[in-house]
């Protein structure tokens, strides 16, 4: 059963005003949609929002067409750079805004925790604004009562709870608001990225509950966030946005793969910078030693690195450069290290290159990337450059079947012995 419908939900906003702001724009608009019965004016006139570029109407669209289907009990993941539409989208839900064209149909109350203090009144205290809260949302007093002690339990900030909100910290704001929507009986919960603000702990138990509230109460839950690993851990389903339109919709996992394939940086690195001792460029390369950045389960991944020094051979030594493999979720996998000193003294030259090779086998499916760091240990840091190099590991599809990429089972491949004793 469905407990939100999404159909062709579109916002164009005017950039810098609230609406259009001359007269004879709005008496325009007003005489073709009330008199004449034609649709807005100004629809046909908005731009893709794409923040990176200047256009040249003023007219953007935030969202564009936008349609799915969250089921019930399910947990979406909603994932895009920022300016994608992710907020946008959970405001209309949350009807702090309405769309442009289109209509939500939602089973149920709504919780939102769009922002930091979400509905708080900074004067009352964080007593006063559970019961304000909860009736804001059709609770009885009542049942507000009754969760009470469960909500200032959760939140932990027990020592406060009589005291104004205003004198919370940002912490203290987010996990009272959290509190408070996650435990007063909502069909459907609303999470913006407001769990970042939380501290480890906090965020640990945040994401504990909401998989209590889809998996065990049975309730919908629709979570934005850029922590990939809190997604793909706690979604069942996600979709990527992307310029306010619907990029891929699809398996957490499978987005998660989708949105960091379409905002990996460049392939190929190649620094900006001039120094005394720095890495110039790196990319991965095939056993031709020329750039890939695709490798099936049984290649060699490589990574070909060139340095550039200005430094006399022997003031370098101890000077290593630090090779750190990155997952999907920025992770550190394994480090390797490779001492210069030699490089330099036996190549005779103020460039080398350095080609780094990794097992067969080693890596599982999946996305991979590189932190590279050339420093003497605890004396001085030259250069660091982190999630470059972007590859993946992916199965021979003529096989038939995927032993590895069908379910996420960590990112390295061991072969083991079992012997019955």
């Amino acid at each position: 059963m469905n407990a939100i419908k999404f159909e062709n939900i579109s916002k164009e906003y005017r950039l810098g005003l609230v609406t259009t702001q001359t007269l004879s724009h709005d008496l325009n608009r007003w005489w073709k949609m009330n008199i004449r019965g034609k649709e807005d004016p100004y629809l046909k006139i908005g731009e893709v929002n794409d923040r990176a570029h200047k256009g040249v109407s003023d007219y953007v669209w935030a969202l564009r067409d936008i349609n799915f289907e969250v089921q019930q009990g399910d947990v979406l993941g909603i994932i895009g750079k920022n300016g994608a539409g992710k907020s946008t989208l959970l405001k209309i839900l949350s009807k702090v805004t309405a769309p442009t064209t289109g209509t939500i149909k939602a089973r149920g109350r709504i919780a939102s925790l769009l922002e930091v203090g979400t509905g708080f009144h900074p004067e009352m205290t964080g007593r006063e604004n559970i019961f304000m809260n909860g009736a804001i949302m059709g609770m009885t007093k009542a049942e507000i009562n009754r969760k009470l002690d469960e909500i200032v339990d959760f939140s932990g900030v027990e020592r406060y709870i009589d005291t104004p909100v205003k004198r919370y910290s940002s912490g203290m704001t987010v996990r009272l608001g959290f509190a408070i929507a996650a435990h007063l009986d909502p069909e459907i919960l609303v999470v913006d990225e407001v769990l970042a603000v939380g501290d480890a702990e906090f965020q640990k138990k945040a994401i504990g509950k909401m998989q209590d509230i889809s998996k065990g109460e049975g309730r919908t839950v629709l979570f934005v966030s850029h922590n990939m690993g809190a997604l793909k851990n706690l979604c069942k389903t996600g979709i990527i946005l992307n310029n306010g339109e619907i990029y891929f919709e699809g398996s957490a996992n499978e987005s998660v793969s989708k949105y960091l394939n379409l905002n990996q940086q460049d392939k190929i690195y190649i620094s900006s910078k001039i120094s005394k001792l720095y890495i110039k460029k790196a990319y991965t390369v095939n056993n031709d030693i020329q750039n890939t950045a695709n490798y099936e389960i049984n290649e060699t991944p490589r990574l070909l690195i060139e340095i550039s020094n200005k430094i006399k051979p022997e003031y370098l030594q101890n000077t290593i450069i630090g090779v750190v493999l990155l997952d999907d979720t920025k992770n550190k996998i394994f480090t390797v290290e490779y001492n210069l000193i030699n490089a330099f003294t036996s190549n005779n030259s103020s460039e080398i290159k350095i080609l780094a090779e990794f097992p067969n086998r080693l890596l599982a499916p999946g996305n991979y990337s590189f932190l590279l760091a050339i420093h003497n240990p605890n004396v001085e840091l030259f250069d660091e450059v982190e999630d470059v190099c972007n590859f993946s590991i992916v199965e021979d599809e003529t096989i038939g079947h995927f032993k590895y990429s069908s379910i996420n089972q960590g990112s390295i491949i061991v072969d083991s012995n079992f012997k019955l004793l």
